[in-house]
């Protein structure tokens, strides 16, 4: 099969791809010998900077498929009939590592699905859990500052993470199920999905719904132990993108049930936790999930840094039928989201394949900026104009919603059972004694790290008022452990 001659980026034909152009046989390399500076050129400006946070990850295409009449709830497009299918792509990631950690490690896991409707690209940016850490976003680059490496050591502190989880009871939930047996989950097909944050649906009638999505693993749960991670995160640091890219080259396609919890609106004020809270769930018992449909993965990237590095997701991009709570770290993700990737990929990234709308076309009046690529041709940059330019519909895609009361830095309102450690006690007596055991494990082997008496007395305090069986267990493991 006839390749065609190597070029320049220019077009040019290479001549020569194994030698430089010298002075002679012996001599130094000319300046003049513009595809040796061309490559090396291009070379150092392969790489863009990386996500702040959830930079290691993976990525593929598929399609969601619609099992359930939901059309009472949500005038979305793409929710519409029985039976109806959408492209989708899903980024999978861990939050803390860099893009060359490992993926075997105990960390909560990015669940990042676009939907490629025909009203325009939805994202849902979410999980692997359905709570949090924290349940307000000016509190996220603190705590991400935690995890991250210490601006002295240069290295990751179990000092600092503590500390802060420690002065904030709110993350007890969170840590208690990331040290539990899902925090390390086997591969990116045996974990569930959540969107955790609250989000609203609207139907054709203008009734608002308050919704939590599910996208439950079809393959099974399956998770690794701390020793097992260990052993795997060296030994096969990519176990995860492995794990994924096979599955599907071999046809093996994975898939999760999708469901949500709807809530009326009404219901919402005399809830009795705060349905907008990132720390809490909302209990089965009270909002059962239903199944709405179907999510199959089935199609790899064809490259890697084109569509999963660049691919960029923004709790921002909604359709009409679908907007956003009050949740504050929702309000905090839909600015950070975008304007990450205007820094990280470009103002432009939205034009890149991934990216852009499959299903329909993007038609603003946004120009220039790097790598514009002229879609617009010569078509008018301003609204209203009288050449055909588009237009707004008037009609927002989410209703709007009341609200009273003074500005100023509030607290989120407590409701009824609202504290930081009633839900973190729920899970604890959920588990088996197995599975306790485990979880504290665990917690001791991390708490053993931290170098400040203090800072393992608040947590273990914190655990303790979650359950007292809890922070006892716990104090004892952590005092046989140091002896």
């Amino acid at each position: 099969m006839t390749q065609g001659p190597l070029t320049t980026e220019a077009g040019a034909p290479v001549a020569d791809n194994q030698n430089s152009e010298t002075a002679g046989a012996g001599g130094p390399v000319l300046v003049q010998d513009q595809l040796l500076l061309e490559k090396l050129a291009h070379f150092n400006r392969e790489r863009i900077p990386e996500r702040v946070v959830h930079a290691r990850g993976a990525g593929a295409y598929g399609t969601f498929t619609v099992t359930a009449d939901v059309t009472r709830y949500t005038r979305a497009a793409f929710l519409s009939e029985v039976g109806k299918r959408t492209e989708t792509f899903l980024r999978f990631s861990t939050v803390a590592g860099n893009l060359g950690a490992a993926d075997a490690v105990r960390d909560p896991r990015g669940f990042s699905l676009k939907f490629y409707t025909e009203e325009g690209n939805y994202d849902l940016v979410g999980n692997n859990t359905p709570v949090f850490f924290i349940r307000d976003a000016i509190k996220f680059p603190d705590f991400i500052h935690t995890q991250k490496r210490d601006p002295y050591t240069g290295s990751t502190e179990p000092d600092n993470v503590w500390d802060f989880w420690s002065l904030s009871p709110e993350s007890t939930h969170q840590v208690t199920w990331l040290f539990g047996d899902r925090g390390i989950p086997a591969s990116y097909r045996h974990m569930d999905g959540f969107g955790s944050h609250t989000f609203q649906w609207n139907n054709e009638a203008g009734e608002v719904f308050w919704v939590k999505y599910h996208f439950k693993t079809d393959q099974g749960i399956k998770c690794l132990t701390a020793e097992e991670a260990d052993v795997l995160a060296g030994q096969d640091p990519d176990s995860h993108q492995r794990d994924l890219r096979e599955s599907i080259e071999r046809g093996d396609f994975p898939t999760w049930t999708v469901g949500v919890q709807i809530m009326p609106a009404a219901e919402a004020a005399t809830y009795r936790f705060n349905p907008f809270d990132l720390t809490k769930v909302w209990s089965h018992a009270d909002y059962p999930v239903i199944e709405i449909g179907k999510l199959e993965l089935n199609r790899n990237p064809e490259n890697v840094f084109a569509e999963v590095e660049q691919s960029v997701f923004s709790p921002a991009h909604f359709v009409p039928g679908i907007g956003p709570s009050p949740d504050k770290m929702l309000q905090g993700r839909l600015f950070a989201y975008g304007d990450a990737h205007r820094y990280r990929v470009g103002i432009n990234a939205d034009h890149l394949p991934v990216n852009r709308p499959h299903a329909t076309e993007a038609r603003t009046n946004s120009r220039d900026g790097a790598l514009y690529d002229g879609r617009h041709k010569g078509a008018k940059n301003y609204e209203p104009n009288s050449f055909g330019g588009p237009v707004q519909t008037g009609r927002p895609l989410w209703q709007p919603v009341p609200v009273s009361g003074v500005t100023g830095d509030h607290e989120a309102p407590l409701h009824a059972e609202d504290n930081d450690f009633v839900q973190a006690g729920d899970l604890y007596r959920l588990m088996t004694d197995e599975e306790k055991d485990r979880l504290i494990g665990n917690l001791t082997g991390a708490l053993a790290q931290v170098s400040r008496e203090d800072i393992v007395e608040r947590a273990i305090a914190n655990f303790r008022q979650a359950d007292a069986d809890f922070g006892k267990r716990l104090e004892a493991a952590l005092q046989a452990l140091r002896g």
